[in-house]
């Protein structure tokens, strides 16, 4: 039995400390609810966790993001639709004016009101707006640029290349009331970099405005003020409104709202005035309802995916979270059972270093 080194107290002084230790780690696991509480704890587990934590919060912003693009979607819809009782009130209208019992007394009281749901119209179209932003003014529909001040793109389908397409000419002349009629148009069909495909035609003329056709959708709307050659149209594919519905670069939406004039419906001159005007606003009119109708049958489907987006964006942002709570988070069952382990054997670590500092006081009885 040695006196100077009670070799007995160490050993238990040195068990109780790392008790101590585990003791008071699993308090802290307990009381935070977290088995990552510092980087030492799981090195790999610290850098896989703050990564998911971060993909975690983008998913939730992102499904915000695609959440508002449902209410953008549903806002410009609920406009057209108010246009699409008008252009119907219109037809009532326009079918009642082109009747022979009418006089053109009759016809300008009903073409009064004709000209008000015009005015209604470009008011709807002007005044829609999301967040300040307008809806339906053109400033979220794809962007095209002409190399000639006297040619513009009006339209094009989502089915156009991105490319440049060059138009040989535009021919114009001037009708009885001295605007512009487009009378031919000419384009480039070789085969080259900037032509038209070879099935392209102009399907359509309507005063300043000549349609382009071709197969697969292809479809291209110019107008033109003045007589043009080797006119270059630069179809950007740009200009709708980018939702971005996920967390990395790339996982965007891009919503195509198309513009809504009179112009684009084709119903900028539209009058009832006379039994002639009459019979011509009804085809009019029903090519406008053709044109709002495709407006919102687009809208209907990019709500579809943004709804499907954000049903995704549920289950993977659930998905995440639990991966990330397996990782970080303490079980507390387990971990009671550690803590209750650990609290006995202090407990009986602190009765033996009791003893062990006793036990030098035996060797009293050898000194007797």
């Amino acid at each position: 039995m040695r006196v100077g080194y009670n070799i007995s107290a160490i050993t238990a002084k040195n068990t109780l400390a790392k008790t101590d230790d585990r003791l008071a780690k699993s308090l802290e696991r307990l009381s935070s609810g977290l088995k990552i509480n510092h980087a030492k704890d799981n090195p790999a587990g610290v850098a896989i966790s703050r990564r998911m934590n971060s993909q975690i919060r983008g998913l939730s912003v992102a499904g915000d993001n695609a959440s508002d693009g449902i209410s953008i979607v549903e806002t410009a819809d609920g406009a057209l639709n108010e246009i699409h009782d008008m252009l119907n009130r219109m037809t009532e209208l326009a079918v009642d004016a082109a009747n022979g019992t009418k006089t053109d007394e009759d016809r300008s009281y009903l073409d009064e009101e004709i000209q008000q749901l015009k005015e209604e119209i470009t008011r709807i179209a002007k005044d829609t707006e999301f967040n300040g932003q307008p809806l339906l003014d053109g400033g979220f529909d794809l962007r095209a640029y002409s190399s000639n001040s006297n040619v513009g793109v009006m339209y094009y389908s989502d089915e156009v290349q991105v490319k440049d397409y060059t138009i040989s000419s535009v021919t114009t002349e001037l009708d009885e009331k001295g605007n512009t009629v487009i009378k031919e148009v000419a384009l480039l069909q070789d085969g080259s970099e900037n032509s038209f495909p070879q099935d392209a035609y102009v399907s359509e003329i309507d005063g300043d405005t000549a349609t382009i056709k071709a197969s697969g959708g292809f479809e291209v709307k110019i107008t033109a003020t003045k007589d043009a050659t080797d006119v270059n149209l630069d179809m950007t594919g740009i200009g709708a409104m980018r939702m971005q519905i996920g967390t990395m670069e790339g996982q965007v939406l891009e919503i195509r709202i198309p513009t809504v004039s009179l112009k684009h419906m084709g119903m900028d001159d539209l009058s009832i005035a006379t039994q002639e005007d009459a019979a011509l606003a009804t085809g009019a009119i029903a090519e406008a309802q053709n044109y709002i109708s495709a407006a919102r049958s687009r809208l209907g489907a990019y709500q579809n995916r943004l709804e499907s987006a954000t049903e995704s964006l549920d289950i993977n942002h659930e998905n995440m979270t639990s991966a990330y709570s397996r990782i970080v988070d303490v079980d507390m069952a387990e971990e009671m059972t550690e803590y209750t382990n650990q609290q006995v054997l202090s407990q009986a670590g602190t009765s033996m270093l009791v003893q062990a500092n006793e036990r030098p006081q035996q060797v009293l009885q050898l000194l007797q």
